[in-house]
């Protein structure tokens, strides 16, 4: 597959691929990035401003990135799913080309941004490029690519403290780990809003894959999730503010399992959608418990 020339007037399409529109995944890849910014910084002390406004940046651009790649690896299946057929690349509105040097175009971005940092989060960054490319592709696989969606969105917690610590402690592994699992969580529930889809075209996830167990397997995932940032929360002597924030979160978790008992598509996405919310919620307990 060749590169393409970027044609100016497909520039909508291009936002579409880019889902500009669509914040919701920016959203679940920066609050986890945030926390682990003001985690790394520690007690009474902001992270330096630069490294806010690096970081916040690469998650648009990665995560604009990781949804164009998604397209194109998903081109000739996206017709035949309801949620997906009106997508740019499935309706013949931009061609294979023009997607791929998009893509190569936001990487491009992304590896400027991560010079402003050092060597070190320049050598980490290799490996999120590798997850956030190959990502797409493990759906044709293995029924666990949400695992590999996890470790995609969650690299940028160790990038982080390495930026700020020029070293990656083990608390930086454990919140990796906690947002790795909280988003196999949450994918399944995304999953599950194309599953019948899915099954008949043959692609694979972890909501075809626990079947009936999904929401069992969504809950206990979360109990995972939270029992690690109790732990990180206990042996950094957070104070209330980062608990009241985690008993927020753990409510809003419970709604999710309410609101997709069902498993009816749209509540099972608003369901979702809501996991936006949880990252928020952790994110003000821990900066209004640091300061």
């Amino acid at each position: 597959m060749k590169l393409a020339a970027l044609q100016w007037a497909h520039w909508p399409y291009y936002k579409q691929l880019m889902r500009t529109d669509k914040p919701i995944g920016t959203l679940l890849l920066l609050w986890p990035t945030l926390w682990a910014l003001w985690l790394a910084a520690g007690d009474a002390t902001w992270p330096a401003i630069e490294l806010i406004v690096i970081f916040s940046a690469g998650v648009f651009v990665m995560r604009s990135a990781g949804c164009v790649i998604n397209d194109f690896a998903d081109r000739k299946v996206d017709g035949a799913v309801a949620r997906t057929q009106a997508r740019p690349l499935a309706a013949g509105k931009v061609s294979a080309g023009e997607a791929l040097s998009l893509f190569v175009l936001l990487i491009l971005l992304a590896f400027v941004l991560v010079l402003l940092l050092n060597w070190q989060t320049l050598v980490l960054s290799f490996a999120a490029l590798a997850l956030a490319a190959c990502y797409p592709f493990m759906k044709r696989y293995t029924h666990l690519p949400q695992v590999v969606l996890g470790a995609a969105f969650s690299w940028a917690i160790p990038m982080a403290y390495m930026a700020t610590m020029e070293t990656v402690p083990m608390q930086a592994w454990l919140l990796f780990i906690a947002n790795l699992v909280w988003t196999v969580a949450y994918d399944t529930l995304y999953a599950m809003v194309d599953r019948d889809d899915d099954v008949k075209i043959g692609i694979k996830s972890t909501a075809v894959l626990f079947g009936r167990c999904d929401l069992a397997m969504v809950a206990l995932l979360n109990t995972l999730f939270m029992a690690i940032l109790v732990y990180i929360g206990s042996s950094a002597e957070l104070t209330w503010p980062y608990w009241l924030g985690l008993l927020v979160a753990a409510l809003l978790l419970m709604r999710q399992l309410y609101l997709s008992r069902q498993r009816d598509r749209d509540a099972c996405f608003a369901a979702f959608l809501n996991n936006h919310y949880v990252g928020m919620a952790i994110f003000i307990g821990l900066v209004a418990s640091l300061y």
